[in-house]
């Protein structure tokens, strides 16, 4: 069956998307001490996220944004001039005008980068094929593990290892969230995160260890999470991944579709 593309399903991705990243900094900010100086500020319809220990993009950026917070624009960013940080805003196509895109210019932003968002709706749970790979959830006294694949993935060094593994593992347990491993040779190497909010499944994180691409893990991992999100009664799966790399071929496979392609606007310093 073929769906189209609406500006709700644009919405409940972009929501989505939202929700699991405000989610997350919201676990981290109710640790005690709030160790990470996490800071969440609405702006009208934008949503800032900050941390002060965590140097990050994906911890310091701006989501939500519209055409309707042109006049919050200066706000926005001094919040983050004031803490030091450079501010970066996601921007989605049909959310913003010609006239938001000009202020950021003149504000001295550019377009740094491209991500893409994909989805799929989720209507026949006995049609989704598993993969033979072996994927187990993960248990608190995994994190470590997990730790590992996800910085010797996306390339952090090993030093962010203990610091990865306490910033997630306050999310085991948390509603909503669901983290797997998934085994080569018996060995723990790819792994992969969901998180459910209303009945919209986002596939928040995947990544694989260096000397085990290629091997299907990634594919699989597509596949055993979606099977998760229609056995709790999802209606839709959204996933992120840059535009074109092998996640983004591998949701397309198996046949997720872009819902929009949003770009960066960073601050030059």
């Amino acid at each position: 069956m073929q769906h189209t593309l609406t500006q709700d399903k644009v919405e409940l991705i972009e929501k989505s998307e939202s929700d699991y990243m405000l989610d997350r900094m919201k676990a981290i900010q109710e640790s005690p001490g709030n160790p990470e100086g996490v800071e969440i500020k609405h702006f009208g319809s934008a949503i800032a996220l900050y941390s002060g220990t965590m140097p990050w993009p994906a911890f310091n950026t701006v989501k939500g944004i519209s055409t309707d917070d042109f006049e919050l624009l200066d706000d926005i960013i001094d919040f983050y001039r004031l803490r030091k940080r450079k501010v970066q805003f996601e921007i989605v196509p049909s959310r913003v005008n010609q006239g938001l895109l000009q202020g950021l210019a003149q504000r001295g932003l550019y377009q740094s980068g491209f991500h893409t968002s994909l989805y799929c709706p989720i209507e026949d749970n006995s049609k989704i094929e598993l993969s033979d790979i072996y994927i187990k959830e993960i248990t608190e006294e995994e994190f470590q593990i997990y730790a590992a694949i996800h910085c010797r993935s996306t390339g952090l060094s090993d030093d962010g290892i203990p610091h990865v593994a306490r910033n997630n593992q306050i999310l085991h347990g948390r509603p909503g969230w669901k983290f797997f491993l998934a085994m080569k040779d018996n060995i723990p190497s790819a792994a992969g995160v969901m998180h459910i909010n209303h009945k919209v499944a986002s596939l928040t994180f995947a990544g694989t260890l260096p000397e085990f691409r290629n091997s299907g893990l990634h594919h699989a991992l597509i596949r055993r999470r979606i099977y998760e999100a229609s056995m709790s009664n999802c209606s839709i799966v959204v996933g992120q991944a840059g535009y074109l790399t092998q996640s983004h071929r591998n949701m397309e496979s198996i046949g997720m579709k872009i819902g929009y392609v949003r770009t960066t606007w960073t601050e030059q310093l």
